[in-house]
């Protein structure tokens, strides 16, 4: 079967979740011809949608498509040709087991979150492997803000799918013109990217936050792409996937933007600003706090050095203040770079 026969299954298409991202992918569908139909959980976001085309409370002053169907009923979304799961990563096993009613049998479902469970430090791949057995699976990731998505701004992404003939039906059909993607079969690879970035984009804010300097933030991105490198070989990503978009490109985005929920989070944090207060004044997930968690603790298991993501883990969780966890890594000996 050729890739615009296969592309022909996905007829309409659910996104699943009414946030920024997923308000953004939902309107780039439209804006590649798709029929889309949006699921949110909050009816005050679908009913605005329906009614002024906009999602204030997540991407404000942006005109949605008017083909864009919004629902609060999760049947209607989930019964589509094809799914996109874009809730945050740590409900990605409870949201699994509230689809598995309504999905029709051999229907993909794309994973558009990024991180790690922090409970079982599993991959989300994974963890829909264990909750909807037998559905085809991708993952989508790389260098994107809703923000720019949503307006339709030139952005290019990767699509990992070990099935290449789905692979590539999936990027003819969610993408267009100014929304490139690149397939890849390392499904490892690109979800690791996406979830350790975001770790280490809270380490970047807290940097920008205690006014360390831009030399300061080379160093710290550079050093955490290590970081990367190392974590992604022990679980089997592939080093030219890392490399690519949905590593190295999305590092280079989320540290360095205040667009970045995670980057804004650390600057908070290196601003003297709580966790707690910091959470409670957004309305948006920062997925590296959780995932920072099964990042260290994998990192332990496999006796991998990720000072970076330790610092950052240990003050999310109240164990050491910001200038102690600065203090302990600039007091590390000097070593050999690789």
């Amino acid at each position: 079967m050729t890739v615009a026969a296969e592309g022909l299954r996905f007829q309409r298409i659910g996104v699943i979740g009414g946030g920024a991202f997923g308000t953004a992918l939902a309107q780039t569908l439209r804006l590649a011809g798709r029929a889309a139909t949006l699921w949110a959980r909050d009816a005050g976001v679908v009913a605005e949608i329906a009614a002024r085309r906009e999602n204030s409370g997540y991407l404000p002053g942006v005109l949605l498509d008017a083909g864009l169907e919004a629902t609060v009923d999760l049947g209607r979304a989930a019964s589509a040709d094809l799914v996109l799961l874009v809730t945050p990563a740590q409900s990605t096993r409870a949201m699994a087991a509230l689809l598995a009613p309504h999905l029709r049998a051999g229907v993909p479902v794309v994973i558009c979150a990024k991180g790690i469970e922090q409970a079982t430090g599993e991959r989300l791949s994974t963890v829909l492997s264990q909750t909807l057995p037998g559905v085809p699976l991708a993952v989508l990731s790389g260098p994107s803000f809703a923000a720019d998505v949503v307006r339709g701004l030139p952005t290019a992404v990767t699509l990992a799918c070990v099935d290449e003939a789905l692979g590539a039906a999936l990027t003819a059909v969610i993408g267009y013109r100014n929304f490139r993607i690149y397939w890849t079969d390392d499904v490892a690879g690109v979800e690791l990217g996406g979830a350790v970035k975001n770790v280490l984009a809270i380490a970047a804010g807290i940097a920008a936050g205690k006014q360390l300097g831009a030399s300061a933030h080379a160093a710290l991105v550079t050093r955490g792409f290590a970081e990367l490198r190392r974590f992604g070989a022990a679980m089997g990503a592939r080093p030219a996937t890392l490399q690519g978009l949905s590593g190295l490109g999305d590092l280079l985005l989320t540290c360095g933007s205040a667009q970045s929920r995670n980057m804004s989070l650390g600057r908070g944090l290196g601003e003297g600003r709580s966790l707690a207060e910091i959470l409670g004044s957004r309305r948006s997930v920062s997925e590296g706090v959780a995932t920072a968690d099964a990042v260290v603790a994998l990192a332990r298991a496999h006796g991998l050095d990720m000072p970076i993501a330790e610092a950052v883990q240990a003050v999310c969780t109240g164990t050491l203040t910001v200038d102690a966890a600065m203090a302990g890594l600039l007091s590390r000996p000097f070593k050999a770079e690789d």
